[in-house]
């Protein structure tokens, strides 16, 4: 009886993996929840996108700061992932530039609060733009470096300077839903490519 009773019992990989399963759910339901209602979304909401109780959402998120700094931290993840990802995976480099903007224009529009909260004098935001910073920059330049090396774009416009670029063309859909922040970053990233054709003056 302890025999059957022990090999139904969840292993300590099996539970680690579970929570780690739950963590996941948890951080993409609260970013949904963020987007259709703020940063101020009910942690009752959140819960119930992700399919799991209260206790589970309190367990890995004490706090709704632990909370916003979990999405914010997760959403930074993904796009740092998936640079690489579309390098390897696009036709050319500057292909997956453009669609790694596209990445990153989501993240930057879909904040949804998440910036105002983020500027707050909470201790834990502290360090998350260095953060954001330290992922996100070693992405954006491993692929302007690409699409520079297959001589796809002009050579003299650095990481910082396009993100700020895509930054300030963000600005604009946070008071406009018809704003198509997508469509000026593309048009931003199509301007970087070299003269075909003739000589610049």
């Amino acid at each position: 009886m302890n025999q059957t009773d022990e090999g139904d019992r969840p292993t300590a990989p099996a539970q680690r993996k579970d929570a780690r399963r739950n963590k996941e759910t948890l951080l993409e339901a609260a970013a949904a929840a963020f987007i259709a209602s703020g940063v101020d979304a009910p942690v009752r909401d959140i819960a119930s996108r992700a399919d799991v109780g209260l206790g589970t959402l309190y367990r890995h998120f004490p706090t709704r700061a632990d909370l916003i700094i979990g999405v914010y931290r997760h959403q930074v993840e993904a796009c740092a992932e998936a640079g690489p990802a579309l390098l390897a995976a696009a036709p050319t480099p500057h292909t997956a530039l453009r669609q790694w903007i596209d990445l990153f224009v989501d993240f930057l529009v879909t904040k949804h609060g998440l910036a105002a909260v983020l500027h707050s004098d909470h201790s834990g935001f502290e360090g998350l733009h260095a953060y954001f910073l330290d992922r996100l920059l070693p992405v954006c330049a491993q692929l302007l470096d690409a699409s520079a090396t297959a001589g796809e774009i002009r050579a003299d416009i650095d990481a910082l300077t396009l993100m700020r670029g895509v930054g300030n063309l963000c600005i604009g859909a946070e008071t406009d839903p018809d704003y198509h922040a997508r469509r000026l970053a593309g048009i931003l990233v199509d301007g970087l490519r070299r003269p075909t054709g003739h000589h610049a003056p």
